[in-house]
């Protein structure tokens, strides 16, 4: 049965350095490296040289997402580029790797060595925690952009699924006008349940008017001919993952205001999205020990 004492977390954001206090903060042994210009909390000790962290390490955990370029590592707090290929010569079979929104080209690379990788961010759990702060900070972006309050605005939310629902029942609390557009007639139910008013998600953009769209459908549903239809000075914020669901050159042409919210828990709220990572992983190291126990 696989002991695990020793964490090695390698690369990302504020996630991931609040990541390892939390670790740290359970007892855990946890040495961090790509964090050169980053200030690290107490309990955690650096390593410049990513292959001796992993060495000394029982659990590699990478960042979410584990890299942008398919070639390195995301680490924007390492002066120097981490190569993916530097992290799994460096992994051996008995390691427990661990990673965010893993790419093929990893998986790919890993295989080749007949190492797995776990992806945490797949986990239900993480998703359903990580709904709460990804919808505060789409709230907060619609206050900052927004030349009125939410108290009474227009807002027309698209896709009801865990964001969807959080950011509803948020809007709603700030007295926000709240529209929910969705595919399925279970979800225009629970909308209309928690007050709001839905209508189908194929008959966009229907016929009132929105001060601000939050999108949460991850497939290009905002194309140039329904953004033609939108009023100039609506507000559109894409919280969906890549590809997102805006065509954004068309909107750009169009002059109308959109934000890619990518990685909103890592802007808004790192902390929190360092702790819900920490306790999906332990949930993940705890199922492994039972699985393997039987």
């Amino acid at each position: 049965m696989r002991t695990i004492e020793t964490f090695a977390v390698v690369g990302g954001d504020l996630r991931s350095t609040y990541l390892a206090g939390a670790l740290a903060a359970e007892g855990c042994r946890v040495i961090s490296s790509g964090f050169d210009s980053a200030e690290l909390p107490s309990g955690v000790t650096a390593c410049t040289d990513v292959t001796q962290a992993i060495n000394l390490a029982d659990c590699v955990i990478l960042p979410l997402p584990a890299s942008t370029d398919g070639v390195n590592i995301n680490a924007p707090f390492s002066r120097i580029p981490i190569p993916l290929k530097t992290v799994v010569q460096a992994v051996r079979e008995e390691q427990l790797l661990l990673g965010g929104q893993i790419g093929e080209e990893l998986r790919r690379e890993l295989a080749l060595r007949g190492l797995n990788v776990g992806d945490y961010f797949g986990r239900e759990e993480l998703a359903v925690l990580n709904a709460v702060p990804t919808a505060e900070g789409a709230i907060q972006l619609a206050m900052e952009e927004l030349p009125i309050t939410l108290s009474g605005a227009r807002c027309l939310i698209t896709g009801y699924g865990r964001i969807g629902r959080v950011l509803a029942r948020l809007l709603n609390a700030l007295d926000a006008d709240v529209t929910v557009a969705a595919r399925r007639c279970s979800d225009r139910a629970w909308a209309e349940a928690q007050g709001c008013r839905s209508m189908e998600l194929s008959r966009l953009p229907g016929k009132d008017r929105y001060d601000v769209i939050f999108n949460t459908v991850p497939h290009k549903i905002f194309h140039r001919e329904l953004l033609e239809q939108l009023d100039s000075g609506t507000l559109i914020i894409d919280l969906a993952s890549r590809p997102g669901g805006v065509d954004f050159n068309a909107a750009a042409q169009l002059r109308l205001k959109t934000i890619w919210a990518l990685s909103l828990p890592g802007r808004v709220a790192p902390k929190s999205a360092g702790n819900i990572i920490k306790q999906t992983i332990l949930n993940m190291i705890k199922e492994e020990r039972e699985w393997n126990s039987k």
